[in-house]
């Protein structure tokens, strides 16, 4: 029978931030082939295979995941044999957008200067 099923990367607790390509693996470290997987988020089904690809991950893939390994004794298999692996608590941390950050205090410095030409220019019309 299976037994010991671990998703790896562990820890228990799993940090990433937005963007970053998240791929988990189920394992089990007895089991008779074939074995399958069943992965769960919040107790759910999500997906079969040993691998669970999130690809770039957002903040709506945070959650709590688990894996379900499975086997079958004897030719009837009428014996089935279920592991279920520790939860993994996937937080995924918003990307800081350096990017628009430094767009908006750049626009903000040009509107700035643009403020102050146009005062500058209408003291100097005013005086003559």
């Amino acid at each position: 029978p299976v037994a010991n099923a671990t998703i790896s990367p562990g820890p228990l607790a799993h940090q990433v931030r937005a963007g970053d390509p998240v791929t988990l693996r189920c394992s089990v470290q007895v089991g008779s082939a074939p074995v399958t997987f069943t992965w769960l988020r919040h107790g759910q089904q999500l997906a079969q295979g040993p691998l669970l690809e999130l690809g770039h991950v957002h903040v709506g893939h945070s959650g709590t995941y688990q894996c379900v390994a499975t086997n079958q004794l004897g030719q009837d298999g009428h014996r089935v044999f279920r592991a279920l692996s520790p939860e993994l608590a996937l937080t995924v941390t918003p990307q800081r957008h350096w990017g628009t950050v430094a767009a908006g205090v750049g626009g903000s410095l040009l509107f700035l200067l643009l403020l102050l030409t146009v005062i500058v220019g209408w003291h100097r019309w005013h005086r003559l």
